[in-house]
This record gives C-alpha cells, sequence and structure tokens, in this order.
C-alpha cells in the first residue's frame, strides 16, 4: 500500500490556482468535493429543513390543543342531556325562590304580616318604621323596617320563628336585646323584606345601566 506524501498534497495546495478550478490538482479538487457534499446539506438544514421542522412542531402543538378540545367537546355532548336537566332543576329552584319574592301590590300585605306576627306572640310594637325608599339590587328591592317591641324572652323567639316561616323572605338583621326589668326585654332590630322588580323596573334599570356605562 502507497504511503501517503503529505509534503507533495501540501505543495499541489500552495500552486493551486482557485480562481481557475480547471487547473487543480486531485487534491484540491477532491477537498472541493467534500466541502460541497458538506455545505449542501448544512446549508440546505438551515435554510430549508429548520423551519420545516419549527412549522412541524408547531403543527404538532396545534394538534395537541385541537385533540384537547375535541375531547373537551365530545365530554360537553355525553353529558349535554345531564346539564339540561341541571338547567331544568337550577330555573325551577330559581322560580321556587323568586315567588318567595312578593311584588310591589304585595308589599303592603307583608309588612302586615310582620306587625300580626308580633302582636299574635303578645309582645308590644314600640317601632314599627318602613324606610321610605327602597334599594333597588340587580333583580330584587328590599326594604329595611326599623323594629322595637318589647315582651319575654320567649315571645321574642316565638316571634322570630315565626317571621322565619312567613310565606315571603323576611330577615331580622342588627338585633339588639335589653332588660327592661321584671322579665320584660325589648328587642331592636332592623327587619328586611325583598321583592322582585317587575319589567318595567327592569328595562329601567338596563336603561340606566346602558347610560352610565356611556
Amino acid at each position: 500500500m502507497a504511503a501517503i506524501n503529505f509534503n507533495a498534497i501540501v505543495e499541489e495546495f500552495k500552486r493551486t490556482n482557485w480562481k481557475d478550478p480547471g487547473t487543480w490538482h486531485a487534491a484540491p479538487k477532491l477537498v472541493a468535493v467534500i466541502a460541497i457534499l458538506i455545505a449542501v446539506p448544512v446549508g440546505g438544514y438551515f435554510f430549508d429543513t429548520a423551519s420545516q421542522i419549527e412549522d412541524l412542531d408547531n403543527l404538532k402543538a396545534a394538534e395537541l390543543k385541537l385533540k384537547d378540545s375535541y375531547l373537551d367537546k365530545k365530554k360537553q355532548a355525553i353529558n349535554l342531556d345531564l346539564h339540561r336537566q341541571q338547567l331544568r332543576e337550577i330555573d325551577t329552584q330559581f322560580g321556587a325562590l323568586l315567588r318567595q319574592l312578593p311584588n310591589r301590590s304585595q308589599m303592603d300585605a307583608l309588612l302586615v304580616d310582620i306587625n300580626q306576627a308580633g302582636l299574635g306572640r303578645g309582645l308590644q310594637f314600640e317601632l314599627f318604621r318602613p324606610a321610605p325608599s327602597e334599594i333597588t339590587r340587580e333583580f330584587y328591592a328590599e326594604r329595611p323596617i326599623s323594629v322595637k317591641v318589647t315582651g319575654s324572652y320567649h315571645d321574642m323567639g316565638a316571634f322570630a320563628s315565626d317571621v322565619g316561616q312567613l310565606p315571603r323572605i323576611v330577615t331580622l338583621n342588627d338585633v339588639t336585646i335589653t332588660n327592661e326589668g321584671k322579665g320584660t326585654l325589648a328587642m331592636d332590630a332592623t327587619a328586611r323584606t325583598f321583592r322582585y322588580l317587575d319589567d318595567d323596573e327592569l328595562s329601567a334599570q338596563r336603561r340606566s345601566s346602558k347610560g352610565a356605562k356611556k
């Protein structure tokens, strides 16, 4: 096997006119071919293949998101009947709660019911003063009533229980009880009654809300 003469190869490179490929010897031609064979795929990778790989990775990520979205929608579709049933139950419960709120025409009767609940338990009303105006909420209005009654501890407890069992929603808030002596107590409280807003009031409220946003 012939030994490689590195000195001769070096001399060939020194004598090579790189501007005239036709005069190149075997060694420079071989190096040039090897360089081209390396440069072409490396350049192709950086100028074309790399961007394609990046696009492929992005498409794979998008595919995973679409699969997750598909699975979520499939679960929702499978449970659609259950969701509809739950929605109907919520509507029924909401309607039942709404019916516990009186309308505007029933408010006076509710105030009478609260007063009668106290009198029926033998309590004396020192104060029963509904607020002059209501506090309007999203779909209902509330009216505070300042109340002061005197009587026995047992009668006050029974009165509070009766108020809680009224067919309309009434709450007792800010309750303060003081001893008046001789077994008589005085209770100061704020009773809150609630009523739902009628269609005209809801429409006016929406118009007011839109005007405030503008």
